[in-house]
């Protein structure tokens, strides 16, 4: 992050900027705190794309679009002025660094099974975006955000708007994406389809575990790059087998040959890692704990800053109806209200009625950040990814771990845990060892026919795990004992694997009591949701 300019704003609408993050070829991005306290990217559009109504009108649909983009893998819409003089837009911020950073500059090469949890964040990205009637058109490292619990995917569909006033082309002649993770029907200028993506996914893919872009590097020339990309195969042979296919299917030519997410999101499945570690090498862990304490060095940039004149008012215009969240989730604070303008003048007035939050909030919010930090740093070895969990599916009438259901979304927050996995996560105390008569395997049934089983495997050292199976699907998922009761109390459910993709969602807090040497009844307590009955197998 850069220090402010003397010609940057030092507010647009209720954010107060931070720093910069970084400028393409869209405008400025800022870092920036609502006076809630969430902070976020701002993205400010360059004065003469402002001017041109083709595009006012093609981002005005296209973050319309983009606030319906829901789940745990994207930077999330929060607030936009389309209408203002010059548009902005501003998404969750993503607490770590992009895939391009990590690859080119800190690590190198992801280990495979990073790769593999990669690539079911990316895919299932894709998959809340195309619902939404968005093609990203633009996914590359630098568009990926690594966090301690998985990818996240940032500016999607707005490369479009850009598109409809250049026709392709920046005013300097430069195309819009980047050459090296373009398509072959956007190097070719033909119509742009969702399989777009998915050829960028495998490019992706394949620098993330080779730190080299699979049709050569842009130093020979981008003319060449995009020659080898419409014409010549791939350089695969670095990958690992099983990621090598999964890649080469996704770079076919021919759009209408490539699989599709779900196809994707299959493969994916069946190479999933299961041994329960944190997705990311302890180095890379290691760099976020250290991003986490240098955003906390921008908490209060402006701290003595004369107070500013007040500024023109402006009707708040509440935005849409967040998604709701799946279980397991925070709550996210509530959307903000759209309005003030903010620019160009630095100093620029905050919006009315805006009180600064006391000094004790603001050193709040520095302990808060640095426990963050300091978790991120310790946790290393025990934090844990959902690999498969979708995104959607509710619970069943029983309220167990669910079945495909209504979709639903999880905000990306500040890109830290969203799921308590481990005693190191939820701050409990190691319980110790589970009493004897929980430790075995136990099964329930919660249909007539018995196609629908809940298998229940408990380890003495408070390990759980819990198999789904059913005529469509089959799940796993992961627990821990967070006391030994009565009665025995687990962590929320972590969703592990899914066949389908997508097919079950992650699971609360809930817990154990033994009724006989035979049988125990396991109560997630929510409200109309009736407790299921086990019975012991071993």
């Amino acid at each position: 992050m850069e220090e402010l300019r003397s010609d940057d704003p030092q507010w647009i609408g209720a954010y107060r900027l931070l720093g910069r993050l970084g400028t393409g070829g869209m405008g400025r991005v800022f870092l920036a705190r609502s006076e809630r306290g969430r902070t976020v990217a701002v993205k400010l559009v360059r004065a003469e794309l402002a001017a041109q109504d083709e595009f006012r009108a093609r981002f005005r649909q296209e973050v319309q679009a983009a606030r319906r983009v829901g789940g745990a893998w994207t930077a999330p819409v929060l607030d936009a002025d389309t209408e203002t003089e010059i548009p902005w837009v501003a998404t969750g911020y993503i607490a770590g660094p992009t895939l391009q950073h990590v690859i080119a500059k800190e690590h190198g090469p992801l280990p495979e099974r990073s790769v593999w949890v990669l690539a079911a964040g990316l895919a299932h990205a894709l998959k809340d975006i195309h619902a939404a009637g968005l093609i990203h058109r633009d996914l590359k490292p630098s568009n990926v955000m690594i966090t301690i619990d998985g990818p996240r995917v940032i500016d999607f569909g707005i490369a479009r708007a850009l598109e409809t006033v250049t026709g392709g082309l920046t005013n300097t002649g430069a195309l819009v994406g980047s050459p090296g993770f373009m398509s072959p029907e956007q190097v070719r200028g033909d119509r742009v389809t969702p399989a777009c993506d998915i050829f960028c996914l495998g490019s992706v893919l394949a620098y993330a575990a080779t730190g080299k872009q699979p049709f050569g590097a842009a130093s020979s020339g981008v003319h060449a790059q995009m020659f080898r990309i419409a014409q010549e195969p791939p350089e695969l042979d670095e990958l690992p087998p099983a990621l090598r296919e999964l890649v080469a299917e996704c770079l076919v030519k021919e759009a209408a040959l490539r699989p599709d997410l779900d196809a994707v999101l299959a493969r994916i499945a069946a190479h999933s890692p299961q041994d329960g570690r944190t997705w990311l090498p302890s180095a890379i862990v290691a760099q976020l704990g250290r991003h986490a304490v240098r955003l906390l060095e921008a908490e209060n940039p402006h701290e003595g800053d004369a107070t500013p004149a007040p500024a023109p008012a402006v009707v708040p215009q509440p935005l849409p109806a967040r998604p709701t969240m799946v279980e397991g989730a925070a709550p996210a604070p509530p959307p903000y209200p759209q309005g003030g303008y903010g620019y160009p003048h630095p100093g620029y007035a905050p919006p009315p009625g805006y009180t600064a939050p006391p000094a004790g909030r603001r050193r709040q919010g520095v302990l808060i950040g640095a426990a963050v930090a300091v978790a991120v740093l310790a946790g290393a070895g025990a934090a844990v990814v959902a690999l498969d969990f979708g995104n959607g599916g509710t619970t069943d009438d029983k309220g167990r771990e669910g079945l495909p259901g209504p979709s639903t979304a999880l905000p990306s927050g500040n890109g830290f845990a969203q799921y308590p996995t481990s005693p190191s996560q939820t701050g409990t105390t190691a319980p110790g060892e589970v009493p004897e008569r929980f430790v075995g395997t136990w099964q329930a049934g919660f249909d007539s026919n018995g196609t629908n089983t809940r298998t229940l495997t408990i380890g003495r050292n408070g390990s759980v795990t819990l198999t789904g199976t059913g005529t469509t699907y089959q799940c796993e998922w992961t627990m821990h004992m967070t006391s030994a009761g009565p009665p025995l109390a687990l962590s929320p459910s972590l969703l592990t694997s899914a066949v389908p993709a997508a097919s079950c969602n992650p699971g609360v807090a809930s817990t154990l009591t033994v009724i006989d040497d035979a049988h125990l009844v396991r109560d997630s307590r929510e409200a109309g949701k009736a407790p299921l009955t086990y019975t012991k197998l071993d």
